[in-house]
């Protein structure tokens, strides 16, 4: 982590020296002040002001860090692919036995999304929302989930009864809740406590 102590007449400009030599801008630095500064007799010969001053920790290369150092205790070496849009960054996985990490039913991906969250979201001066990803898995998961929405409503709307699907992530629900919402021969809510909450489909 790259850091430079440096002085100034003032604070403002020994502040203004560090981040001209670390080439970043205030909001990415930790300051310490060392010495504020004091005018001498006249204001003649005081102490100058100096500073230490180090780009902030980078909250998404540290994740990257730790989603490989995870990979590599369940003997998976992976490739990383990050995306950051405004709040939303997606870290993309590549790589051999990549199946350990999704998991059945990608139960693995999902507690190591979890995990990954809180790590991005620790020291962040910005808060984001996290998508973990591996090899697409996400966008099959989708559709496998889409074409489950369909299948379960129209047994629903035969049996007359309503249907359980399985215990779902948040995410997982709201994929359900969303392929349903326009069709009108059922409605769709959640029932139960984490982590065993769950889509019932009625018919309306």
């Amino acid at each position: 982590m790259r850091e430079v102590t440096a002085s100034g007449q003032t604070l403002e400009e020994a502040v203004q020296s560090a981040l001209e030599q670390l080439n970043t801008t205030r909001d990415q630095v930790d300051i310490q002040v060392i010495d504020g500064g004091k005018k001498g007799f006249l204001g003649l010969f005081g102490s100058r002001a100096v500073v230490k001053v180090k780009l902030a920790k980078n909250s998404i290369e540290e994740t990257e860090a730790y989603i490989t150092n995870v990979a590599k205790n369940m003997g998976v070496t992976v490739e990383i692919k990050t995306t950051v849009k405004e709040k939303q960054v997606t870290f993309e996985l590549s790589g051999d036995k990549i199946a350990l990490l999704i998991g059945k039913r990608g139960q693995t991906l999902n507690a190591l999304q979890y995990l990954v969250h809180l790590v991005v979201n620790k020291d962040a001066k910005q808060f984001y929302t996290v998508t973990l990803d591996a090899e697409g898995y996400r966008k099959r998961r989708r559709e496998t989930l889409e074409t489950l929405a369909g299948k379960m409503a129209e047994k629903a709307t035969r049996l007359n009864n309503k249907v359980a699907l399985e215990p779902m992530p948040a995410f997982e629900r709201k994929i359900i809740h969303s392929a349903l919402q326009t069709n009108k021969a059922v409605s769709t809510y959640s029932d139960g406590k984490e982590p065993h909450r769950h889509i019932v489909i009625k018919p309306s």
